[in-house]
C-alpha cells in the first residue's frame, strides 16, 4: 500500500542525517496521501543506517496503523494534528537539530534579523509555551501537535512553515515532505546565524519590516520573480 509514498518519504527522512539535522534516533519526517486519507511515517526508534522504504509505516487520520509492523514515530499524533488542520501541506518533520533545539530550550523566537531568514520564514519564528501537567499526561504528543495548530489559528501556516516548541525542539512542513525537510535545514542555519549575530552584537534589532516584506514576496506570492519562470 502507497509503495511509492512510502519511497518519498524513505527518501527524506534519510536527508535528515545527511543535512546533519539529527543524532541516533532524534528525528521523523511524514508525508499523506490526501486522497486516500493516509500517512505514511518513519517507524519509532529505528536507526537511519537500518531503515528501509519498507519499514514506514502507514496510519489514517486517526492514528491507528494501517499498514506496517513496526510502531510508529512517537511523535507520529503531532503529525497527524497538522494533517488534519493544515490542508495545504503533504510533508512534516520533527528534528532535536541543535541550534533550532537551543532556541527552543531557551524559550525564544528566532528573530528575523536578515534576508537568508526572510525569504523562506515570514517573521519570527515562534516559539511556543510547554504543556501543562494535564495536557502532558492525557496525550503528550497529540497536545504538542494540538498547540500548535491552535497558534495558527491567528497565523499563516504558509508563510511561517515551522515552530518552537519550548524546552522540546522544532518542527516545520511543506508541500512535499522534501520540501518539510528543506524547510527544516532552512530553519536550522537561520537559528546558528541568529545565534552568532547575536554573539557578535547583543543590541542587534530585526531586519526592518520593508526589507523582510522585499524579500520574503519575491520569492512567495502572486508577484513573485525569484528562479526560473515555469
Amino acid at each position: 500500500m502507497l509503495e511509492e509514498l512510502k519511497k518519498i518519504v524513505y527518501d527524506a527522512n534519510m536527508l535528515l542525517p545527511e543535512f546533519g539535522l539529527v543524532t541516533f534516533t532524534w528525528g521523523n519526517v511524514s508525508g499523506i496521501d490526501r486522497e486516500k486519507g493516509l500517512v505514511a511515517i518513519k517507524p519509532s526508534g529505528v536507526s537511519y543506517e537500518k531503515l528501509r522504504p519498507e519499514d514506514i509505516v502507514i496510519v489514517d487520520l486517526d492514528g491507528n496503523v494501517v499498514e506496517g509492523d513496526l510502531n510508529p514515530s512517537t511523535d507520529m499524533p503531532s503529525h497527524v494534528e497538522f494533517y488534519k488542520a493544515f490542508p495545504k501541506i503533504g510533508g512534516a518533520v520533527h528534528t532535536h537539530s541543535p541550534w533550532a533545539t537551543s532556541w527552543a530550550q531557551a524559550g525564544r523566537g528566532i528573530p528575523c534579523y536578515g534576508t537568508t531568514h526572510a525569504d523562506y520564514l515570514y517573521g519570527e519564528v515562534p516559539c511556543l509555551r510547554v504543556l501543562t501537567q494535564e495536557e502532558l499526561d492525557e496525550g503528550y504528543e497529540k497536545n504538542t501537535g494540538i498547540l500548535v495548530v491552535d497558534y495558527f489559528k491567528d497565523h499563516d501556516y504558509e508563510a511561517m512553515p515551522a515552530v518552537l516548541c519550548k524546552n522540546h525542539g522544532p518542527f516545520t512542513w511543506g508541500k512535499t515532505p522534501e520540501e518539510a525537510v528543506h524547510n527544516a535545514v532552512v530553519l536550522e542555519e537561520c537559528a546558528k546565524m541568529a545565534a552568532w549575530t547575536e554573539m557578535i552584537n547583543p543590541r542587534v534589532a530585526p531586519a526592518p519590516q520593508r526589507l523582510q516584506d522585499k524579500h520574503y514576496t519575491r520569492k512567495h506570492g502572486p508577484n513573485a520573480y525569484y528562479g526560473q519562470s515555469k
